[in-house]
């Protein structure tokens, strides 16, 4: 369970890591449309976990490995505009929010059930 304070960080660390993967990283994305889907931060406020959904998806991979490679590049960024809210800029790790595909993964096995339909049993029909 996250604290308040975790948790209005960790959306501040999300709002202005969208806004620099879309003006300050396209160059390092390649056109693709980088969505950070949430972050995470520990208790201490020394590190956050970003979760990353890529579209579209089939380079995932390569992107983030990029991302990973260039995380000084994002933690110079995220300090630039976080300097007056926060005494130390946490270390940034980027992750692949799969959830999206876990939802999909999921729906396509519950649409394979089949339910037969509720039979009334014989008891009931003669009370």
């Amino acid at each position: 369970m996250e604290s308040k304070r975790q948790q209005k960080v960790g959306r501040q660390i999300q709002k202005d890591l969208g806004e620099i993967f879309q003006k300050d990283a396209q160059h390092l994305t390649n056109g693709s449309f980088v969505t950070i889907t949430a972050v995470r931060v520990t208790p201490d406020l020394s590190i956050a976990r970003a979760y990353l959904s890529f579209l579209p998806d089939n380079k995932k991979t390569i992107l983030l490995d990029t991302i990973k490679e260039n995380t000084k590049f994002f933690r110079q960024k995220l300090a630039e505009r976080v300097r007056h809210q926060l005494r130390i800029v946490p270390h940034l790790q980027f992750y692949i929010d799969d959830t999206a595909e876990y939802a999909a993964k999921m729906d396509l096995l519950f649409s394979d059930i089949v339910i037969p339909p509720l039979q009334p049993d014989e008891e009931e029909e003669t009370h």
